[in-house]
């Protein structure tokens, strides 16, 4: 009996715990309606849980009457949770939909016409480190970016020459804010540098068109720099070279840095020891300072200040075609100050808000043969703009910006000046679409107002790209540009109209386990080009009645891998340019836009010598000019230009290096076009002079000399 009661109990029992649970079911499947597998469901505040099955399918049992929580989650798919009230009936969930979690390392990106070169891109193109070790650049950002496709080198100029555009078709940006006139002012034919130094960077954004709606004024390319955020420490740096010398302090926590700089450039003594082809009066020499300060804020965000400022000089015999005297003497003088302060905050609800102020203040003098120019340039740029992340699927990118614009210009001799003052006002958003994983669409427009030419237009852009597989995909821009024409213009006709520019780019692009491969195609049309009558010096008739094309299609290929301690990359770009402008009659090849580009980088690091060795080749297959001996316009073409450099840097103790490179290493003598004399001699031959480098080759020679607590940092800790 006991037994017989015992076994009564237990089926009681088991009798009552079966009826207090009921069965929950349902498939897992995501936005397709694919089954998913391995979903976990778990009930929240327990460790009970289960898995969905290869169908997705899964079963639970739960208590009856009562209200549960139950977690659904799936790497790589955003979790969720459903609120089940109690019943005595089994429930049956149906199917339960997981949507793919997009972030910004699994998600395509858009490459068409963009180059970014930052520790947080997946495709690195370039580092501030590879600016400054790539042979040829000599420590300059645009000449490191002249091996990158898409551009030209120019010898004679030194500016960023993109896709058959020329130079003022760039717009340069600090922080998203406008740079006014970021080159070193110069001589006809005496070759310009950047004025910033690429320690201050910590990447670089650089587009060969179709670029962001954030970005205007500019019909061919923009180059964005972005300053470093808190230094990592304290130290000091004292820099010796061929050419000048300088030293940076560093004074760095966990919470802000300071950087203090000067920098004094003679060139006298170094062209007194290596031959020149130019007629130096009084070589050019320079001083910059500059402070640049980071501050974390106690509630999140960060405030920067950069502030720049420097004087230089030079005087130069210029001979002219035909004549035997050394010919005009140019004196020149530039001070040039360039402030900025951004401030940069993310908030927990998914908004990221800028703001930024910019002032560039540039003056030139120039004496050429007794008359003495003045010309100043003040530029203030206001920014805002404001991120928000609706989802992983949805982002927007939305911003209002003004510039304020003075130029003037003043003889001194006659004691006469023109000026104009602008101020230009834009609107501009952006939206990301990230339809999965593999598909993302950007669609945004800029809206723009001049007050001068009191004109109002848009510019809609478009683009998307798709993953072809884990490490490729294919991307598409096209977009419509507007620019203002170039000061020189404006001043004689403050009315004319904005230049046009439409791209159509297509992108390939490959990058996986240290190698990248890039192929890429575009198309730009060019209206309302200006144009004029007379001289490049003098015109008159100025008008917006010029047209123009260029295309064509870059190769890109990089190798971090194959070869121990080896980095080199090749880079190919072919590019019809014709357009109509300028005192051109015609649609010419312009004169800065060689048909093929070629440069190969190599870099190898040797252990035992502590040394790194590079070199480079830079190729063009000539320029076209207008040689009025012959019929037509752009009917002569010089010879290719070449030019291997190498270089040579040496670590003999942690905090010291020793750096060599030589530019045209071979002393090919490169002829970029020629002069030809106004006036035909008697015979009715007009004479001409070349235009060439500054002399066959130039060397640098660097000692770079770092100070700090545990003598182990160096000069590449900043890059």
């Amino acid at each position: 009996m006991k037994l017989l009661a015992l076994l009564i109990t237990l089926f009681l029992l088991y009798q009552t715990n079966a009826s207090g649970q009921i069965q929950l079911t349902g498939k897992m499947v995501d936005e397709k309606g694919t089954a998913l597998a391995g979903v976990n469901i778990i009930l929240r505040g327990t460790y009970e849980g289960t898995t969905s099955n290869t169908k997705g399918d899964f079963n639970l049992l739960i208590s009856e009457n009562e209200t549960i929580h139950l977690d659904f989650r799936m790497m790589g798919f955003k979790s969720i949770s459903k609120k089940i009230n109690g019943t005595k009936v089994p429930i049956a969930l149906g199917e339960i939909r997981l949507i793919e979690q997009i972030t910004e390392m699994n998600s395509v990106t858009i490459s068409a016409g963009a180059m970014e070169s930052s520790d947080a891109s997946r495709a690195v193109i370039l580092k501030p480190l590879d600016i400054v070790t790539t042979p040829s650049a000599m420590g300059d950002i645009v000449s490191a970016l002249q091996t990158l496709p898409g551009t030209s080198t120019v010898g004679n100029d030194g500016r960023l020459f993109v896709r058959g555009g020329d130079a003022s078709e760039v717009g340069i940006y600090i922080d998203g804010l406008r740079v006014g006139n970021a080159y070193g002012t110069t001589a006809n034919n005496v070759p310009t540098r950047t004025r910033f130094n690429p320690n201050l960077f910590k990447g670089t954004f650089f587009s060969t068109g179709g670029y962001s709606a954030e970005y205007g004024q500019a019909l061919s390319s923009t180059l964005s720099l972005n300053t470093k955020d808190v230094s990592a420490r304290t130290q000091g740096d004292l820099n010796l070279m061929s050419v000048g010398g300088g030293y940076s302090q560093t004074l760095a926590t966990d919470k802000h840095s300071i950087s203090f700089s000067g920098n004094y450039f003679n060139l006298n003594p170094y062209q007194n020891l290596v031959k020149q082809d130019f007629d130096w009066e009084k070589s050019p020499v320079g001083l910059d300072l500059e402070i640049a300060a980071q501050q974390k804020l106690k509630k999140g965000g960060i405030v920067k200040i950069l502030a720049r400022t420097e004087a230089n000089k030079m005087q130069l015999w210029q001979p002219q075609p035909g004549e035997d005297s050394r010919g005009d003497l140019i004196n020149l003088r530039n001070t040039y100050s360039y402030v900025q302060s951004n401030w940069k905050k993310a908030f927990h609800n998914g908004w990221t808000l800028f703001a930024g102020a910019a002032l560039s203040h540039n003056l030139d003098n120039f004496e050429i043969s007794g008359i003495s120019i003045d010309k100043s340039s003040d530029l203030i740029h206001l920014k805002t703009t404001a991120i928000k992340d609706f989802s992983d699927h949805i982002s927007m990118k939305s911003g209002f910006e003004t510039y304020f614009h003075t130029y003037t210009e003043i003889n001194l001799n006659l004691d006469k000046f023109r000026n104009f003052t602008e101020k230009e006002t834009y609107f501009f958003s952006e939206w990301d679409w990230y339809l999965n994983k593999r598909l993302m669409i950007r669609g945004g427009a800029r809206i723009g107002n001049s007050k001068l030419i009191n004109d109002t237009w848009i510019d809609p852009r478009i683009s998307m790209a798709y993953q072809v597989s884990t490490n490729s995909q294919i991307s598409l821009a096209a977009g419509n540009f507007h620019q203002l024409p170039v000061d020189n213009f404006r001043i004689l006709s403050n009315f004319l109209k904005n230049s046009e520019a439409k791209h159509l780019i297509l992108n390939y692009l490959y990058s996986n386990d240290g190698r990248t491969f890039r192929a890429e195609t575009f198309i730009k049309q060019y209206d309302k080009l200006v144009k004029f009558d007379g001289e490049q010096l003098s015109p008159k008739m100025l008008s917006n009645d010029g047209a123009g094309s260029a295309k064509g299609f870059d190769l890109f290929f990089r190798d971090q891998k194959t070869f121990k301690n080896t980095d080199y990359w090749i880079s190919y770009g072919y590019v019809k340019s014709e357009r109509s402008y300028n005192q051109y009659r015609t649609e010419v090849q312009p004169d800065y836009a060689p048909k093929q580009n070629f440069s190969v980088v190599l870099k190898h690091f040797v252990q035992p010598l502590k040394s790194q060795i590079g070199a480079s080749v830079s190729m063009n297959d000539g320029y076209p000019y207008t040689d009025p001996n012959k019929d037509g316009e752009m009917n002569s073409k010089t010879n290719p230009y070449q030019s291997v450099s190498v270089s040579w840097s040496y670590l003999p103790k942690p905090n010291l290096i020793i750096h060599f490179a030589v530019n045209n290493v071979l002393g090919r003598e490169n002829v970029f076009g020629y002069s030809f004399a106004k006036n035909p001699e008697e015979n009715g031959f007009y004479p001409s002079l070349p235009k060439v480098q500054g002399a066959p080759r130039f060397l640098f020679l660097g000692v770079f000399l770092t100070l700090s607590k545990d003598k182990n940092a160096n000069f590449l800790n900043n890059l």
